[in-house]
């Protein structure tokens, strides 16, 4: 096990969702319609949460998964099964994104596999609630962006070659990067870097018909938070000051990353959308 994933453990990160209750809903809410028939997607941070409920879902519509994620074991296993389920092909690959012979290693894994990439889907992140900001370490600091922006850079770079015209990328940017949050100042600022990263890459590969936009969910039940550092009284009313008076699920959002894949979403590019639960952010 590498020095980062000893200092991930001792955050009790990334957590295991089989140890949430009540359990995030992931499964997809209507049957598949094909649009992503025949397509290879690549999904970081598949093993739980967000990710997990991406991969259950492009994979009802027809995609191969390749499941990215950092230690979990079990839980990549659950969601290589629930795309095996679609009658689908999974892959599974355990790694830090933060690391770019990973990035180039897990790349060189989907190509040998699947022979192509179609849809890039950059969702891994990690937070750690601090109360001011001397609270924030070096170290925390540097693995906070690290993993949640560099690792974008380092898979993206890595995934470029392979990614022809017709192909897509989304990335999960947060609702913190519009409204700010007071307790997780290193990890909004990377969103905030995830969206400029988002509207530049668009601009940067939109000639060369690859199109680019993000997805910024709100309070979504996910191992993020409580296994994240929230206190117990955050997680006892997370989600209520949404209009919607509640946190999302991960099957609430997925649909977002769906729709900005396939070619429904055929003249977007650089945009966000926001599965937030009301919230108006005007972004």
């Amino acid at each position: 096990m590498s020095h980062y994933e000893d200092m991930i453990r001792e955050d009790g990160l990334p957590g295991h969702e089989s140890g949430l209750d009540p359990k995030p809903e992931w499964e997809p809410r209507y049957p598949g319609s094909g649009r992503l028939a025949g397509k290879v997607a690549l999904v970081t941070g598949a093993d739980s949460g967000i990710g997990r409920a991406v991969a259950a879902l492009y994979a009802r519509e027809g995609a191969d998964v390749a499941i990215l994620y950092l230690c979990e074991h079990d839980d990549a296993r659950k969601t290589a099964d629930i795309v095996e389920a679609e009658g689908r092909q999974a892959l599974t690959i355990a790694g830090d994104v933060g690391d770019t012979a990973f990035c180039d290693s897990a790349i060189a894994q989907v190509i040998d596999r699947f022979g192509k990439l179609d849809i890039l889907v950059n969702n891994a992140g990690e937070q750690h609630p601090d109360q001011d900001i001397t609270d924030i370490t070096e170290d925390q600091l540097r693995r906070t962006f690290q993993t949640n922006i560099f690792g974008m850079f380092f898979l993206t770079q890595a995934a470029r070659p392979h990614l022809k015209d017709g192909a897509a990328i989304v990335n999960c940017t947060s609702v913190t990067m519009y409204q700010g949050a007071s307790e997780l100042l290193d990890y909004s600022s990377t969103k905030g870097a995830i969206t400029a990263f988002t509207r530049s890459l668009s601009e940067n590969l939109i000639d060369k018909g690859i199109r680019v936009n993000a997805v910024a969910p709100g309070p979504i039940w996910t191992p993020l938070n409580p296994c994240g550092g929230a206190s117990e009284e955050k997680l006892e009313h997370f989600g209520e000051s949404t209009p919607m008076g509640r946190p999302g699920q991960p099957n609430e959002v997925a649909p977002a990353f769906l729709f900005l894949a396939c070619q429904d979403a055929s003249y977007m590019s650089g945009q966000v959308l926001h599965p937030n639960g009301g919230m108006i952010v005007n972004g």
